[in-house]
């Protein structure tokens, strides 16, 4: 693995190079235009002076309402203020039909508090997009989903993603979920999901959550795993994967990235800020907890941030922390928000699993 950063024209024509070698994934036409649709609406979106043109990628960012009806899928959603002063909400997503088992009340259900990608930029728990993924999430992995809403940078930079996504999870410590939405849900059995920049902060707010104070005993959450889908981790280095993948796959590459983490970090600070370089090369590595809980970690063959993910998993291991890597060699990033795509529908039952191994018996 190349340790090296990317200086001069030698390093640019290598880069050109290897870049050609790598065959583009074969995507099905609609996907194609959707993640066409996404590239460019980001692109135009983000001005050269750091700031983002709002209104704009809002012309593309198609909104949904939530609804208490059940949709076709037999999943229930509801919008709950967590704090109005800041804007931060979540979507909670439940199975309607889990209400009843034969007269009998249904077991509780697992929880998931969904942290969505973009960049730490653009999008919202009702984008269109990621509405259909936690509807998916929800019925398929039998469980009720929350997916956060917490500011969004450059207009809110780095900590107030984190800040706001642990609040929310003390929040479902000291108030529950709404007793409307027809199911009961097992705290103790709490999975921390998210994906790209949602991954990136999955990992923060589990370090975060997990070296505080006990939760109380009457109503704890606890954090039974964590599922990173293809995080958002980086740093000064140009790794070996950046390089080689660079213009030739959809969705990341190096310009959207650097202007991604310039507009999250702190005001003069470089992609080695601990917020983004986790993974010990250039710095300290992360102090966790004793109840840091056990990971799962989806990376893609054909995700040009697949060597900080792997070197991730090897932070975690040599911090003596069970991680499960899940490879998708023919993935890109994103891959998962396209259910048409056959490694989407994998994705879901590796979840499953590992979800079923890591939660508590009672």
């Amino acid at each position: 693995m190349s340790r090296t950063s990317m200086q001069g024209e030698g390093k640019k024509k290598s880069q050109e190079t290897a870049g050609a070698k790598t065959t583009p994934p074969a995507l099905p036409w609609k996907v194609r235009l959707q993640v066409l649709v996404l590239e460019v609406a980001c692109d135009l979106s983000q001005r050269r002076d750091g700031t983002v043109n709002r209104f704009l990628f809002s012309l593309t960012d198609r909104q949904t309402r939530a609804s208490l009806r059940p949709d076709a899928r037999g999943v229930r959603s509801a919008d709950v203020a967590v704090d109005p002063s800041r804007n931060l909400w979540a979507r909670v997503y439940s199975p309607a039909a889990a209400d009843q088992d034969q007269g009998q009340e249904a077991a509780p259900l697992p929880l998931i508090v969904y942290f969505h990608g973009g960049g730490f930029v653009f999008l919202s728990p009702a984008s269109k997009p990621l509405d259909d993924m936690s509807r998916h999430f929800c019925r398929e992995l039998g469980a009720v989903l929350v997916s956060v809403n917490y500011r969004l940078a450059p207009e809110h930079r780095c900590p107030a993603a984190y800040d706001d996504c642990v609040d929310v999870l003390r929040f479902l410590r000291t108030n529950g979920l709404p007793g409307d939405n027809g199911v009961r849900v097992d705290l103790s059995r709490c999975f921390l999901v998210g994906d790209s920049a949602g991954g990136n902060i999955v990992h923060h707010v589990a370090q975060r959550f997990t070296s505080s104070a006990p939760p109380p005993t009457n109503n704890p959450v606890r954090l039974a795993g964590i599922i990173l889908l293809q995080p958002y981790f980086g740093g000064e280095e140009r790794t070996e994967s950046e390089l080689r993948l660079e213009g030739a796959v959809p969705v990341v590459n190096l310009r959207r990235s650097d202007w991604s983490w310039r507009a999250f970090l702190p005001l003069g600070a470089n992609r080695n800020h601990p917020a983004a370089h986790v993974t010990g090369e250039a710095g300290p590595e992360p102090e966790l907890g004793e109840a840091f809980p056990p990971a799962m970690l989806v990376v893609g063959g054909l995700d040009p941030l697949q060597d900080w993910q792997r070197r991730y998993a090897a932070m975690l291991r040599r911090k003596r922390k069970s991680v499960r890597v899940v490879e998708f060699p023919d993935a890109m990033h994103t891959f998962y928000m396209f259910p048409g795509l056959p490694d989407a529908g994998k994705l879901v039952k590796d979840v499953k699993s590992f979800m079923q191994t890591n939660m508590p018996d009672h």
